[in-house]
């Protein structure tokens, strides 16, 4: 059973608080948390994925950046990742973990581009991918 997930993008400002924002909302069951592998420490969101987010009813508030650390991968039962070359980052940071790692747009078979700098149309196709994975992710978890 997948009860503590960890969502990982690079600098943990965009991707993975949205996505890990969006799982809480459908899995509310589930202990779910995100960091990054090149992490803006300390950061808040990205501004234009908090606005993008608002657009849709959710809030990125309070999100603080942080640095994947071994610890956070030991204490997860599921690590969702953005992109393929993310399970590579990631196994750096803890070489045991690869076999519970998986893309976080597994279920729509896509990777999840970055949409750090890019426009607001790129945010909002992004935020669509999240979406749609969250909801995939949440359907499997409570299955």
């Amino acid at each position: 059973m997948f009860n503590s997930i960890l969502v990982v993008c690079v600098g943990n400002i965009c991707r993975s608080p949205t996505a890990e924002r969006l799982l809480r909302q459908y899995a509310p069951d589930k202990h779910i948390v995100s960091a990054g592998v090149g992490a803006l420490v300390g950061h808040a969101a990205d501004r234009m994925a908090s606005e993008v987010a608002q657009q849709h009813q959710l809030s990125l508030s309070g999100h603080i950046a942080r640095q994947l650390a071994p610890e956070h991968c030991r204490e997860s039962d599921l690590i969702l990742v953005m992109e393929r070359q993310h399970i590579d980052a990631v196994c750096q940071v803890s070489s045991a973990v690869r076999g519970k790692i998986m893309l976080f747009g597994h279920w729509i078979s896509k990777e999840i581009p970055d949409p750090y700098r890019k426009s607001e149309e790129f945010y909002q196709s992004v935020y669509q991918l999240l979406d749609q994975s969250a909801q995939k992710w949440a359907q499997a978890l409570n299955s």
